[in-house]
């Protein structure tokens, strides 16, 4: 039997030596995220099960950066962070989708309601994670297939902006109900 301290401490290590082995970034910058996504880390993986089945707690799966995981989730939010603060100009409008993938971000974000109230309802918080997965990788598909702050139109780059900055409120609420905070970079 591990305690719940040892348990926190391994999985912070863990998210520690992730994020020093993919950035330079200063110590006490490196401490403080690694414990904003080992706690992540800890807090999806539990909530993501279905809490009537049994699963293997795996740490290594838990703080990876790929997959259906809290880190995976605070990285998508961040990096919609960074896409917003190296925007320059107003977006207050979405426009039509342009493509199959900005369409089906659009479509995944209209969700959100629907799932907060029946995820409430069935107290099942595993449903919320499976939605903050899918609409992770609909905005990663979204981000991999456009080019948001290279595109010469401003009012359709407004559009992507004012889209994803919808995204990123969205999926910061979600986490926020799970007891999750996302740091500002990773």
């Amino acid at each position: 039997v591990m305690r719940l301290e040892q348990l926190i401490g391994d999985i912070t290590q863990a998210a520690y030596e992730k994020i020093v082995e993919n950035r330079t970034v200063s110590e006490e910058e490196a401490r403080e995220t690694s414990r904003m996504v080992g706690m992540a880390a800890l807090k999806y993986g539990d909530l993501s099960n279905q809490a009537s089945k049994d699963y293997v707690f795996d740490i290594d799966r838990f703080v990876s950066f790929e997959g259906n995981t809290g880190p995976y989730i605070l990285y998508t939010i961040v990096r919609i962070k960074s896409i917003l603060s190296k925007y320059e100009g107003r977006a207050d409008k979405i426009l039509m989708p342009v493509s199959d993938a900005e369409k089906d971000l659009m479509l995944q974000a209209a969700r959100y309601s629907e799932v907060v109230e029946n995820s409430f309802e069935e107290l099942a918080p595993h449903k919320l994670c499976q939605y903050i997965y899918e609409l992770s990788n609909a905005f990663n598909r979204f981000y991999h297939d456009t080019r948001i702050l290279a595109e010469e139109n401003k009012e359709q780059q407004a559009s992507w902006i004012c889209l994803i900055a919808l995204v990123k409120d969205i999926l910061t609420a979600c986490i926020d109900l799970l007891g999750i905070k996302a740091p500002e970079r990773m």
